[in-house]
């Protein structure tokens, strides 16, 4: 925070005052309670007979959270002007609030709908969620291989599903691209036995010689990989984050250290000086 702090100016500053208060556990819990209120009010929308209801106050409302929101970034731009936009948090809240200024009618009706990102500036403002997100993000290229796993898998077993159980089912395993999704259905266990396996059965009794380990290796092996990526990208984050803190901690204290020191020899000196004085007065 301190690093944040200088880059807002020297301290008593209007800058470094403002940089102070946007940055205090006050502030920030202010603006996660406006997003949450505003959250609440986007669900509202939804709803004919509330809207029916208080339609204009609602609207009023969230054109005022839009507004306190815009005010909000134009402060955090004006106390930490580029290192703003160098944060990627900065910028996607830019974004998000950005579309919610856009005009919702004609073809950009569709942006109406997309207003509801602005709860997504939680993940901004709280740094647990952030911590969440960018662990995430960190585990995308360990994903890469697991994911290109899964497509080889998935297309191996969609081809060999279509062959042998295309005519029993069609509606299901006819063609390379309803396999494709019903295995994925599968993966998901969602009425995996009932819709699809026993109906199967019924005809290929040993069809399940297929299905229960294409379930065991996709559903508890591949997808446990991916968790196993996230967990462990978390850890390495969270890691990094402590030695990065106890350098920090132990660069402090051996600036203090040193600063200690400097100390001790300047009294030694003077020290020094004053007994000299006293001898040469003697």
């Amino acid at each position: 925070m301190q690093e944040v702090l200088s880059s807002a100016g020297p301290p008593g500053t209007p800058r470094a005052r403002l940089a102070a208060l946007i940055l205090s556990d006050g502030f920030q819990r202010a603006v996660i309670a406006l997003i949450l209120a505003n959250a609440v009010l986007l669900g509202l929308e939804t709803s004919e007979s509330v809207m029916a209801a208080a339609g204009g106050l609602i609207h009023l409302l969230d054109t005022l959270f839009l507004i306190v929101f815009t005010v909000e970034i134009g402060l955090r731009i004006y106390a930490f002007r580029g290192r703003f936009f160098r944060d990627p948090w900065g910028v996607f809240d830019i974004v998000v609030v950005a579309i919610a200024w856009l005009p919702a009618s004609g073809p950009l009706s569709v942006l109406r709908a997309l207003r509801v990102l602005r709860v997504l500036r939680l993940i901004s403002v709280v740094p647990s969620l952030r911590r969440v997100v960018e662990a995430m993000l960190h585990a995308l290229p360990g994903m890469g291989s697991i994911l290109l796993l899964m497509v080889l898998m998935f297309y191996v077993a969609a081809v060999m599903a279509t062959k042998l159980y295309g005519e029993v089912l069609p509606e299901r395993f006819g063609t390379l691209g309803a396999s494709l999704f019903t295995l994925f259905q599968l993966m998901t266990l969602e009425s995996w036995a009932e819709a699809t396996v026993r109906p199967i059965l019924e005809h290929q009794p040993y069809a399940w010689l297929f299905f229960v380990p294409f379930i065991l290796v996709a559903t508890f092996i591949v997808l446990n990989l991916f968790i196993g990526v996230i967990v462990d990208s978390i850890q390495t984050l969270r890691a990094e984050g402590e030695a990065a803190a106890e350098a920090k901690h132990d660069a402090e204290a051996a600036a203090a250290h040193a600063e200690r020191e400097e100390i001790l020899r300047e009294l030694r000196a003077l020290r020094a000086e004053v007994a000299a004085l006293r001898e040469g007065r003697g």
